[in-house]
Order: C-alpha cells, then sequence, then structure tokens
C-alpha cells in the first residue's frame, strides 16, 4: 500500500534559536519531492524534525503507511524508523571502521527489515555493482562517491515505504552529482518509495522531482506544482539561475 507524508505549520530550532517557523508541506504516496534552499536555510532541521531528532513547538507530523496514520512528532528516532521511513543524512554519517557490508547489515535492524535481508541485499549489489566488488573493504576508505552510495543502500536495507535524502550532492564532483541523483530515482521506482530530498543543486534535483518546495529563511516561500512550475518561477531564477 502506498505511503505519504504531510508536515502542518510546524515550528522547530534549537534551544531559543528558531529555525522553521510555520513550515507545511506534503509528499504524496510514490511521488518525488524537492525541498529546495541554500545552505542554512531549514532544511536540515526540517529532515531532522520528522525523524525525530529535533522536536518541533509546534505543529504536525504525519505519515500514512500501509493504511494506517501516525503522528511522527514525540517519537523517538528509533520508533519513527521501525514506521518504515529512511534517513539519509548530509555528509552520509557511516560507520567508516566498518566493512561495506557491515554497513549494510547494520542498517537492517528494524524488526520489518529482517526477513527481507537477503533479497535486499542483492537489490543493493545489483544496483551499485561497486559496493559488492568492495563488499570487504571499510567504508571509510572508500571515495565521497562511493560512500554516498552506501548511504543510500544502508537506508534501502531497512526497508523503507517513505525515504528522506539531505543534500546528497554534497562534495560529489559533477558528474558523481548527476549519478547519485538517478540513482535515488532508481531506488524510488524500483522500491515503489516515497522520497523527499532536501538540495541545494536545483538544476540536478528538478530532473527527478514531480514537484518541489523552495524554503527561505526558515519559511516555505513557493511551493511548485510541477517542475515546470519550479522552473518558471522568479525566486527559482534568482536564487539558482543567476537570472
Amino acid at each position: 500500500m502506498a505511503s505519504s507524508l504531510t508536515v502542518a505549520n510546524i515550528d522547530a530550532g534549537y534551544g531559543a534559536v528558531r529555525v522553521l517557523e510555520d513550515v507545511s508541506l506534503s509528499v504524496g504516496a510514490g511521488e518525488t519531492v524537492a525541498l529546495l534552499g541554500t545552505n542554512g536555510n531549514g532544511k536540515s532541521t526540517l529532515m531532522k524534525s520528522i525523524m525525530g531528532i529535533v522536536r518541533p513547538s509546534a505543529g504536525s507530523i504525519l505519515a500514512e503507511i500501509d493504511g494506517a496514520r501516525h503522528e511522527l512528532i514525540g517519537r523517538s528516532t528509533e520508533e519513527i524508523v521501525d514506521l518504515g521511513i529512511a534517513f539519509v543524512p548530509e555528509g552520509r554519517r557511516l560507520f567508516p571502521k566498518q566493512t561495506v557490508t557491515e554497513n549494510l547489515l547494520l542498517g537492517a535492524f528494524r524488526p520489518a527489515a529482517r526477513s527481507a535481508i537477503r533479497r535486499n541485499l542483492d537489490f543493493c549489489f545489483e544496483t551499485f555493482p561497486v559496493l559488492k566488488e568492495r563488499a570487504r573493504q571499510l567504508a571509510g576508505s572508500m571515495s565521497g562517491g562511493e560512500q554516498q552510495m552506501l548511504a543510500l543502500a544502508r537506508a534501502l536495507m531497512s526497508a523503507p515505504r517513505i525515504l528522506l535524502v539531505d543534500e546528497p550532492s554534497v562534495g560529489l564532483a559533477p558528474l558523481l552529482v548527476r549519478r547519485t541523483i538517478d540513482k535515488i530515482k532508481e531506488l524510488k521506482d524500483g522500491y515503489n518509495l516515497t522520497v523527499l530530498m532536501a538540495e541545494q543543486n536545483f538544476t540536478q534535483a528538478i530532473r527527478i522531482a514531480d514537484r518541489g518546495y523552495v524554503i527561505v529563511h526558515g519559511k516555505i516561500a513557493f511551493a511548485g506544482e510541477s517542475a515546470e512550475a519550479l522552473n518558471n518561477n522568479d525566486l527559482i531564477r534568482e536564487f539558482y539561475l543567476g537570472a
């Protein structure tokens, strides 16, 4: 069954510093939605709020998974992962002294994923052949692009229904950025995922996004109902296209 995510009027921050103010967005079943914004505008804080890492002070975050509705605010990160929501954080956050295979297996700790470990591992190795070639290599010794592939594959090992990806292009060469974005689409299609992707590389993000939001100074400044609407928006032109 399909899964969706609805963020409604959330405020969030760190101590006395408010980062997000009255933020609302939605990700429909089977959609890829881009959250666009330059550094420091609140993309990562929103992702962390959805995952329970940051606790919003107001609002609601509702996930609908397999026909059941779940309020995420107040739940622990572990509980949110157990519902079927996976997170690929900015900077990958791998276990550098563990092998590729060990990192992948650590991604499969949630109960619902354990029975599908073999199938998911085979799919990861098929989708990312370099991971199979380097299955015994320490994650910390891999290139940035290879580490990003591993981070995506590790998230897939949890058998998610909703996938959050934070800044997948950070630190990667342009060619690797394109390959990474393509892989996100491949994973989304292959596993029928619902995807929210925070990204500052507008050109690459919009290639695979069904629609998107622009966040500026912690507020949603524009909601584009299609890739075309985003392309034709003055705010996008100002921040991303130099117009």
